[in-house]
């Protein structure tokens, strides 16, 4: 005999029928279907919240990794180039040194001094002032300023500074100005007055311990 199935609109018509403040006086299947249909509704709710949750920590966590991950293969790349940025260095630090042993030592001057003023006599510059000042002394080198006045005129001026500048020996030009000379009417003859500077290296016993690298 076959079941007979249930009229699904008398079901439609019965639930319609039901009470929402009255759920004590249901049918039983009516309270148990409603049991069920609470129960789907409040797992997945939890079960959505919980994976919402889950799924905005393993974003943070992967955004942490790929830092982390960046952070490691810039050290690693450091580290990886350690030996050459250290060669490096030591190429610097030499090249350095070979450059300030050129620097003059202190029995050199006097040839640096005779060279400048030399410079100015071969590009017919009267010399009014040729004046050696006191040494200034830096980290590991000194400064030897020598306070000049000359006369001449625009062209030969430029011919000594360009001169001056070929010199073997590094030697730099301050405050230069140029005026009238005096007793020239005529403004042809003008009078430059400048420091110039030539620098010696600080032998080893000149310098202190500090500046030699705290050396006693």
């Amino acid at each position: 005999m076959a079941m007979k199935l249930p009229d699904p609109q008398q079901i439609i018509k019965e639930l319609r029928g039901l009470d929402p403040k009255s759920i004590g006086n249901w049918p039983v299947a009516a309270r148990i279907g409603a049991l069920i249909v609470l129960y789907i509704v409040v797992t997945f709710a939890g079960y959505y919240f919980l994976i919402t949750g889950e799924r905005e920590q393993v974003t943070e966590l992967a955004a942490k990794e790929d830092s982390l991950k960046g952070d490691f293969e810039k050290k690693a790349g450091e580290a990886a180039n350690l030996d050459i940025y250290q060669k490096q260095l030591d190429d610097m630090q030499k090249s350095f040194g070979t450059m300030l042993r050129q620097l003059p030592g202190k029995t050199e001057l006097p040839s640096i001094l005779q060279d400048l003023s030399q410079t100015a006599q071969v590009n017919g510059l009267k010399q009014d002032l040729f004046r050696p000042g006191p040494e200034v002394t830096k980290d590991f080198y000194a400064e030897e300023p020598i306070e000049l006045t000359l006369e001449g005129n625009y062209q030969q001026f430029g011919k000594f500074v360009s001169d001056v500048a070929a010199l073997p020996r590094i030697v730099t030009l301050h405050n230069i100005a140029i005026t009238p000379a005096n007793g020239d009417s005529s403004g042809n003859t003008l009078s430059m007055t400048l420091t110039a500077k030539t620098y010696r290296y600080l032998e080893d016993s000149e310098q202190t311990p500090t500046k030699k690298g705290g050396k006693s």
